[in-house]
């Protein structure tokens, strides 16, 4: 049995299964030779032309050269892209793409400057080049597949496996298509070079050129230059083999040269083969020796509505409209401009899109050459498509499922190894385009296989944070313990006693705190110095209290003789030494109440004798002098005195206080009633509210309330004693007045007397004080009431409603709570019996 290689000596072929017979129709553009177009002003490059994606290395407004590369990046299956002409960059923006879609793609547009200057460009000899350097030139130069998949070539270079055959493809079974063939008429020399490189690279044990039969010229060109070549005879050969479409395809074409079949899902260098196309050999030999990249291929242009069909030489980013515009395209109503052949090639919705490194073939037939598209028509299930596969597929189910959107379906059976050939479509007798619904399926599943690995990328990176997060958990915790387990070493190695040699200490000191021994000599000297300053500061504040009673003892006896004096004013105008409503506390309050009490006799002296002039000038003075006068002495006595620490000083000064107000307040009201009889009873009424807030917040001010009570009772009497003699003389001059005189003297007798023990907190105390109040007042207003009815016999009845209400806001503000119970009760008791001697009194005169 002859082995593969001496089958392939001997040019034995095998049958390929499917196939169809379509017309070639080639003859219309290869009976010229391939020609050259006029260089174009605009060339639209887009970024993403082949491999992984590109960045762009220019900008808008970069002068470029011919051959310069426009990209960069990185990856394995990158190629780079290059400028066809020299030029100025205008543009960088989405163009339409050459895709049947037309979708916009990143896009570098390049006007030409007409020079079309080279980069510079670097040539070498193959004996110079190892096989890396080959490879990384082949990559500079951005070469990919020319046959039209446009795969990149040096990943096919550098296979894993090792190679024992390698497969020139110079097929070109698609109708209308003749670069191929043109280019192995006319540079088959350049070609067997590039064969040549390749066969360094690879190393293969044969090389196999398969042409087709209906390519004479072309067969007999390349045996030549076989001829010509360094490569020994008997390990390359030219294979011609049948034409049938679709030989040319990859895996046809092994299984027609070797008679093996590449399995579904492999490639097949696994099978020890590789293939490359004729023309992806040409532009092998110009990277390697000359330097250049790829920037221009050889496209067939072809059809009845071209002019000059033929082949050309293209610059890479030619749009489509500028190709067809330089060979006299005519185009018909309802033009088509297909891009590859009739078979695999699509329609272009747009002409302004760029040629592309897979692009071997404009085609733009006219309606007598294709027909229009037909209406689509139910399947018949003839089985024609099943026949003509030559992937030995089920197209009909594969159709199904496709149409019913069920892709996973179609998946299962083999979708992927569908080449696209047509075959299917082109024998169908229902005219439904079978591969435009097997290409719609193949997205989808691209789509959804995409998607499935961004999402399992996606959970990798999850987990990946979840395990780093853990490992960062465990190793925090890990330092910690061995942290801990190292204090631990620590202590024990260090100082095994450190706690009992705290709690000694600390048994120490609470020995020491009972014992009230301290254990440095040297604390002891502050706290003795406190106590000596303090012992000073009490000592002071006595002597201060002590010299403020004197000074009040001295002022008190001026003030009574000054008040003898002072006897012919027609006004009765008493003054009042207010004490505070308003507490500031001072450093030194023993200080401040001496001081209070000095400035409170002076204003009270001043404003006597300024009373008393003011009585010789004026007999008809109102009777509000009073009234102007007690509010200035209010003010000024309430803002300077603060509460005593010592409360013996305090009750001493209150004491003087009262009785100095009690003379002068009897002396001037006697005095004063003689002189003008025509003093209104306002007088009395004004006079009381003052001495009744005087009374009042001395007694707030006082914290020993036995003495707060004692002063108070004696300021009651006084004022009791001299507001019965002032009334009772008014009440002798005028008999006129009115019967609110005795009113307002009771409410300011009853409110004076309240407020006096206003804090009193024992219930039953404050009740016994305000009934003897309520008892005392009235029996007083109802000798008052008596006598001036007499007088004034036009007297109201509102007498009685006053003293009754003036009763009940003296009970009511009696029930204020007081803290000394047995205090506010001697209080109540001393008022009443002092509010009944003056009744007595009273009725006595009558």
């Amino acid at each position: 049995m002859l082995t593969l290689l001496e089958q392939l000596d001997k040019g034995t072929l095998w049958r390929s299964p499917g196939g169809i017979h379509p017309p070639e129709l080639k003859s219309l553009s290869n009976q010229s030779t391939i020609a050259s177009l006029p260089l174009q002003t605009r060339f639209v490059i887009p970024v993403p032309l082949v491999g992984q994606q590109a960045t762009l290395s220019v900008k808008v407004g970069d002068s470029v050269l011919k051959g310069q590369p426009l990209t960069e990046g990185a990856g394995f299956i990158y190629l780079p892209v290059h400028a066809p002409t020299s030029g100025t960059v205008v543009a960088i923006e989405q163009h339409s793409s050459n895709h049947p879609s037309s979708l916009p793609v990143l896009s570098c547009i390049i006007e030409a400057d007409g020079l079309d200057t080279w980069c510079e460009l670097t040539s070498s000899k193959i004996e110079q080049l190892s096989k890396a350097d080959i490879l990384a030139k082949i990559k500079q130069a951005g070469i990919a597949g020319m046959g039209g998949a446009a795969f990149p070539s040096h990943v096919k270079l550098n296979p894993a496996s090792e190679i024992d055959l390698v497969i020139i493809n110079g097929v070109e079974c698609e109708p209308y298509i003749s670069a191929d063939d043109r280019l192995m008429r006319e540079f088959s020399d350049e070609i067997l070079t590039g064969i040549s490189i390749i066969h360094h690279l690879l190393n293969p044990q044969r090389i196999i050129i398969a042409i087709e039969d209906n390519k004479p010229e072309a067969a007999q060109a390349m045996e030549s230059a076989i001829r010509r070549s360094s490569l020994p005879n008997d390990m390359i050969r030219v294979t011609v083999i049948p034409t049938k479409y679709p030989s040319g395809g990859e895996k046809q074409l092994i299984q027609i040269i070797t008679g093996k079949e590449v399995p579904s899902g492999a490639i097949p260098a696994q099978l020890g083969i590789v293939v490359h196309n004729v023309g992806t050999a040409y532009a092998i030999q110009e990277a390697v020796l000359q330097g250049k990249p790829l920037i221009e291929r050889v496209v067939t242009l072809t059809g009845e509505s071209i002019g000059k069909p033929g082949n050309y030489w293209l610059r890479i980013g030619t749009t489509v409209e500028d190709a067809l515009s330089q060979v006299s395209f005519q185009p018909e109503s309802s033009q088509k401009v297909i891009v590859g052949g009739p078979m695999m090639g699509y329609a272009l919705a747009d002409l302004d899109v760029p040629i592309l490194k897979g692009t071997n073939c404009l085609l733009t037939p006219s309606q007598a050459e294709i027909a229009p598209d037909p209406d689509e028509k139910a399947c018949i299930r003839c089985g024609e498509c099943a026949v003509a596969c030559p992937a030995l597929l089920l197209p009909q189910q594969l159709f199904w499922h496709a149409k019913a959107e069920e892709y996973d379906k179609a998946a299962s059976f083999n979708l992927k190894d569908c080449i696209e050939c047509g075959c299917c479509s082109y024998v169908c007798p229902s005219d439904i385009p079978l591969v435009e619904y097997y290409r719609v399926a193949k997205s989808a599943l691209k789509n959804a296989a995409e998607e499935k690995l961004q999402a399992e990328q996606a959970k990798i990176r999850f987990e990946t944070r979840l395990q780093r997060l853990e490992d960062e958990k465990n190793a925090r915790e890990e330092k910690s313990k061995q942290a801990a387990a190292k204090r631990q070493a620590n202590m024990k190695s260090g100082d095994k006693d450190a706690v009992e040699a705290a709690m000694a200490r600390i048994a120490a000191k609470k020995a020491q705190a009972a014992e009230g021994i301290t254990a440095d000599p040297a604390a002891t000297t502050p706290d003795t110095t406190t106590t000596k300053a303090a012992i000073d500061a009490t000592s002071a504040k006595k002597t201060a209290v002590n010299a403020a009673i004197e000074r009040a003892k001295a002022k008190k006896a001026a003030l009574a003789t000054q008040s003898q004096k002072d006897n012919q004013s027609d006004v009765a105008t008493v003054t009042t030494d207010m004490p505070v409503d308003t507490i500031d506390r001072a450093n030194d309050k023993k200080a401040q109440i001496a001081a209070a009490i000095a400035r409170a006799k002076a204003k009270k002296a001043a404003l006597a004798n300024e009373s008393a002039e003011k009585n010789d000038v004026d007999a008809e003075q109102p009777s509000n002098t009073v009234n102007e006068v007690s509010p200035v002495n209010e003010t000024a006595t309430t803002s300077v005195v603060d509460p005593a620490d010592d409360k013996k000083a305090k009750i001493a000064a209150a004491v003087a206080k009262a009785k100095a107000k009690k003379a002068a307040l009897a002396g001037d009201s006697t005095e004063k009633n003689d002189v003008d009889g025509d003093q209104t009873s306002d007088t009395i009424s004004k006079v009381n509210p003052a001495i009744e807030v005087d009374t009042t917040i001395t007694a707030t001010s006082v914290d020993d309330k036995k003495a707060r009570i004692a002063a108070a009772v004696a300021k009651a009497k006084a004022k009791k004693a001299a507001l019965v003699g002032d009334s009772t003389e008014k009440n002798d001059v005028d008999g006129d007045q009115p019967s609110d005189t005795i009113n307002k003297v009771n409410r300011a007798i009853e409110i004076d007397t309240t407020i006096a023990v206003t804090p009193v907190d024992d219930k039953k105390a404050r009740i016994a004080a305000a009934v003897a109040k309520a008892k005392a007042k009235k029996a007083a207003l109802v000798g008052d009431s008596t006598e001036k009815n007499d007088v004034d016999g036009d007297q109201t009845r509102d007498t009685v409603n006053e003293v009754n209400r003036a009763i009940e806001i003296d009970t009511t503000i009696a029930a204020i709570p007081v803290d000394d119970k047995k205090a506010r009760i001697a209080a109540a008791v001393a008022k009443a019996k002092a509010k009944k001697l003056a009744n007595s009194a009273k009725q006595e005169e009558l």
